[in-house]
């Protein structure tokens, strides 16, 4: 029974080194939250003035832009889908890349040719494995993402909806990502960039944030244009997709950080209930060898004794 007791011994400090680990991942992703956090805080105003600007330019002029001009028969979506670089998440990126199937799904039914954008590797591993095609991809940045990684991003989506989609551009922007809305709930989420809706200009305050509060409709500023409100338009197109691009980003680095923090709290608290089994265990091993040495050591006196006694 002896050799039974190490054992236990040597898996109780096998899981309690796997839960120090686990604290500190859970330690390091709950810093990283309120960071995060902060980070959307401070872009949510130039998102919102952006997104009230670019909607009273579109209101303010008869220019058809891409920006604001529904196609009359879009043939051809792009979908920017935005997972993390690292696991231990939890189901984080599975999440995301489920609600992108379904987004696909729903656009190839309505006759579109869907083109695909991946951030961070869980979602380019997903689609190479299964040798589905990615027009382009881009990696490690997403626990800490920065406003020059979202413009690295909105590049190549801004020329692809800039191009006729004779020559491979694209009608429509979509975005799938995690939407951050407490430390509890991440909810995947996909909305669309282009052409910019302006009913849900008034319905959304922050580039495609949800307001804290209802507020009443309210008047767009009348605005005159220099030199034009097509040349105004094309100035905002990069900065509104950027800005969009760069919120998801955030939000959705601060849902990542979130599942993490759960993930590994969670398995925090499995290691310490496995460790209190394992225990136990070991105490019960070492009780049945105490036990047995115990009568193996009353069974030598006893045959001893009716050995002498026999002999007498």
């Amino acid at each position: 029974m002896g050799a039974q007791v190490r054992v236990y011994k040597r898996r109780i400090r096998s899981v309690s080194s796997t839960k120090k680990i686990t604290k500190a991942m859970e330690m390091i992703a709950a810093s990283r939250i309120v960071k995060a956090q902060r980070q959307v805080a401070a872009s949510t105003p130039y998102a919102r003035e952006l997104t009230r600007a670019v909607a009273a330019v579109a209101t303010g002029s008869n220019t058809r832009h891409p920006l604001t001009t529904e196609a009359e028969n879009p043939t051809r979506a792009a979908v920017l889908l935005i997972t993390s670089d690292r696991g231990l998440a939890g189901g984080y990126s599975s999440n995301a890349i489920k609600a992108a199937d379904r987004l696909t799904e729903r656009l190839r039914a309505q006759g579109k040719e869907v083109d695909t954008y991946v951030v961070g590797r869980k979602g380019v591993a997903y689609y190479g494995f299964r040798d589905r095609k990615v027009v382009q991809s881009w990696t490690g940045f997403t626990d800490r993402p920065s406003y020059s990684d979202a413009k690295a991003v909105a590049g190549p989506l801004i020329e692809a909806v800039l191009k006729d989609t004779a020559e491979g551009g694209v009608d429509e922007l979509h975005i799938v990502f995690t939407e951050f809305v407490s430390m509890i709930t991440q909810t995947p989420v996909d909305k669309r960039l282009l052409p910019l809706s302006l009913d849900e200009v008034e319905d959304r305050g922050a580039g495609g944030l949800e307001t804290a509060e209802k507020k009443e409709p309210q008047v767009l500023p009348l605005y005159d244009f220099e030199p034009s409100s097509e040349d105004v338009l094309d100035a905002l197109l990069p900065r509104y997709v950027e800005s969009r691009i760069y919120n998801a980003l955030l939000q959705s680095s601060a849902s990542e950080h979130a599942a993490r923090r759960r993930a590994m709290k969670s398995a925090t608290d499995n290691a310490e209930e496995l460790i209190k089994s394992l225990t136990r265990l070991a105490n019960q091993a070492r009780q049945a060898d105490i036990t047995q040495e115990i009568s193996e050591i009353v069974g030598g006196a006893s045959a001893l004794a009716d050995a002498s006694a026999g002999s007498d």
